[in-house]
């Protein structure tokens, strides 16, 4: 499932949390390590989804915050983190005042703001002068597994993927950080795998947010597709890659502040 349909995500948390939840862990851990995260951390993670890294960074005795779009999103989340900060909102206007994270993250979120720039001028706002941006989306299709079963797909429905994005491509996201005022401190890749045990898990979770007539009509072109990636006991193992940056904010704010109100 693609886009920024808050309905959409709410519609599929559970499955999303079930089966795609801890996939991002690799590049998860890579930011905590290269930013330095640790006991009174003050972390915002901007689509935080079902909240798995929230718990991350409470077991590591950060300070955690998350915000989402989608309703169900931030339900998930809270029954993880029942006391945590964790607000319903988008990331281009947030309902914090300036200066209040140490550390903001975002990770395969960033891409659906409406305005990627906007958004990441917001997160800058609300890191403290000198802290850290860290950012991790999706490297471009040609570094994924997913990408072929995703393209067989595609065409079996007569359409075409879509092209990569800026933000998947080498120096994406290092040139938006740029543009944000941000000082790139690190970027690079990390290999994300996801692994289904059967083909009703990786039939799931290829196809998840379709309907299902679709699912029934596509499962098989899904199965065919994944054969290559079949391992020993009847699972899958897809090999896929996210690439990441880490910015530092300058001494003094570099945007001015929003005028916003704290949401549910």
């Amino acid at each position: 499932m693609d886009g920024a349909d808050e309905d959409g995500w709410s519609a599929v948390a559970g499955v999303w949390a079930e089966l795609w939840g801890d996939f991002a862990d690799p590049a998860r851990q890579r930011v905590i390590s290269e930013t330095g995260i640790g006991p009174g951390s003050r972390v915002l993670d901007v689509g935080c989804g079902s909240g798995e890294f929230l718990g991350m960074l409470d077991r590591l005795g950060a300070t955690p915050a998350g915000i989402d779009p989608a309703p169900a999103m931030i339900a998930l989340a809270r029954a993880r983190l029942p006391t945590a900060d964790i607000r319903l909102g988008s990331a281009e206007g947030m309902p914090w005042p300036a200066a209040t994270f140490d550390v903001v993250t975002a990770f395969n979120a960033l891409q659906f703001a409406e305005d990627t720039l906007d958004a990441l001028h917001e997160f800058v706002r609300v890191t403290a002068p000198n802290g850290l941006v860290a950012v991790s989306n999706w490297a471009e299709g040609a570094r994924n597994d997913l990408n072929v079963i995703e393209t067989s797909v595609a065409l079996a429905a007569g359409e075409e993927l879509r092209p990569d994005g800026e933000l998947r491509q080498a120096g994406g996201l290092e040139e938006l950080f740029g543009d944000a005022g941000l000082d790139v401190i690190s970027a690079g890749l990390v290999e994300v795998c996801w692994e289904a045990p059967n083909d009703e898990v990786l039939v799931r979770g290829v196809l998840m947010g379709e309907d299902p007539d679709t699912i029934a009509a596509t499962a098989a072109t899904v199965i065919d597709a994944a054969r290559p990636f079949r391992i020993e006991g009847g699972g899958y193992r897809l090999v896929n890659a996210f690439r990441y940056a880490i910015g530092r904010t300058g001494p003094q704010a570099t945007t001015p502040a929003r005028n916003s109100s704290p949401s549910s």
